[in-house]
């Protein structure tokens, strides 16, 4: 086995392992539809801020997610070179909240 190889094997190994927890699947299938802060992962989830956090370091250093700073909170979305079939199947497991259901950042603090 090459090197390249071998380290494509490590990346997809840590790829499964990611979402092989339910709560960073659930994580990853929220992010499949749009961009969301940690404020609104939260609430979806239902879980304290620190968990789904500690989550999506692992989906960040799999790197299946990125992230953006907007004043105090973090924002992640999926990395740019996720495959899509993986969005494909990863995607219908999530609950969306409905439009106009999710309140303000601010609200949530």
């Amino acid at each position: 086995m090459g090197l390249d190889s071998q380290e494509s094997s490590e990346h997809l190994r840590s790829i499964f392992k990611a979402l092989g927890d339910p709560i960073r699947l659930r994580l990853f299938s929220l992010l499949t539809h749009e961009e969301l802060c940690v404020c609104h992962l939260t609430e979806s989830l239902k879980l304290p801020q620190s968990t789904v956090s500690r989550h999506l370091g692992v989906l960040r250093s799999a790197g299946l997610v990125s992230t953006r700073r907007e004043g105090k909170w973090m924002h992640y979305r999926l990395a740019e070179d996720v495959p899509k079939q993986l969005i494909e199947m990863a995607g219908p497991l999530a609950d969306r909240p409905a439009d106009g259901e999710r309140g303000e950042c601010s609200s949530l603090a």
